[in-house]
């Protein structure tokens, strides 16, 4: 963990507020991409990061593998920040880690070094790091690319409202909720955290006892960004965060939605729990200093059965 400041590298963790509060740093590269043309960008994620797995799955569902490429990073991520693995290396620049294809675009660049990044390779830029964003782009702006979708638009024109309103009441309580509890230095941030937490997945909970996806009958957006947070709960959250109220197990209805959503064709090759643990544990010794992995829990045979 660390962040570039005027595109000079410094090691550390995340500053906490005055009161213990985890606050997430806003991201800065927010452009659309211009003349759309398959090959020209470049997508840098990780299996483990909930944000860049959206952007995965979106890309899996659009039928963009062949329109954008994808470059894999390492899920350990330690004093360097995300580094590139020997079998995915950086194929734009030869980066080692992932900040210096964050100077490449920006030499006097400061802030956090995350993904996903999408990448123009005719400009040598980074058009956008924000995961939200780089959804709705790889959905619409790239729709013309798509080949063989397994679903049709995330971000239907009459949904869209629907969409936006729901992406913004789940971010805050869940999936930034995880991290406000799992960083928070004191008792109070995190009780606050986790209380809103867990009244947000029971208000979900019951939402999906109607329906099975966020928005209604069919799925979006929204649904892609609740479950890459809730995929990681029962992995990681519940232990490593503190999140430990409740199980995502305890949910019937969230539950039965993350597995339905697992078991999607499209979905499922993007889900590597082996990577999700590794980063998670191994990444973060401010939460967990041994950075001993934890054999459990085997959730496979429970996310693969029947529904």
């Amino acid at each position: 963990m660390g962040q570039l400041v005027d595109g000079v590298w410094h090691s550390g963790w995340y500053e906490p507020d005055a009161g213990g509060a985890f606050h997430r740093p806003a991201t800065r590269f927010r452009n659309r991409p211009s003349q759309i043309t398959p090959g020209r960008y470049h997508l840098y994620a990780a299996w483990a990061c909930p944000w860049a797995h959206r952007i995965l799955i979106t890309r899996s569902l659009r039928g963009l593998s062949d329109a954008v490429s994808v470059t894999i990073v390492d899920p350990h991520m330690g004093d360097d920040g995300w580094q590139f693995r020997a079998d995915d290396p950086d194929p734009i620049g030869d980066a080692t880690l992932l900040r210096e294809v964050y100077v490449r675009a920006d030499p006097e660049y400061t802030g956090r070094v995350t993904v996903p990044v999408l990448w123009d390779r005719e400009t040598s830029r980074i058009v956008n790091n924000e995961s939200r964003d780089v959804m709705r782009i790889l959905d619409v702006d790239f729709a013309a690319l798509a080949r063989d979708p397994l679903e049709p638009s995330l971000a239907p024109p009459e949904l869209v409202d629907r969409i936006d309103a729901v992406l913004d009441a789940i971010y805050a309580p869940i999936n930034n909720g995880v991290y406000r509890a799992g960083f928070a230095t004191s008792q109070s941030a995190y009780a606050s955290a986790a209380h809103e937490l867990f009244a947000a997945l029971a208000h979900w909970d019951a939402v999906l006892a109607n329906q099975p996806f966020l928005c209604g009958t069919r799925m979006t957006e929204a649904d892609i960004a609740l479950f890459t947070t809730l995929l990681r709960f029962d992995l990681v959250y519940y232990a490593h965060f503190k999140c430990n109220v409740k199980r995502l197990r305890d949910h019937a209805n969230l539950w039965r939605f993350t597995r339905r959503m697992y078991q999607h064709p499209g979905i499922r090759p993007t889900c590597r729990l082996d990577d999700i643990k590794t980063h998670y544990y191994w990444s973060q010794p401010t939460v967990n200093p041994t950075r001993i992995v934890p054999l459990g829990p085997a959730l496979e045979t429970e996310l693969t059965a029947p529904l």
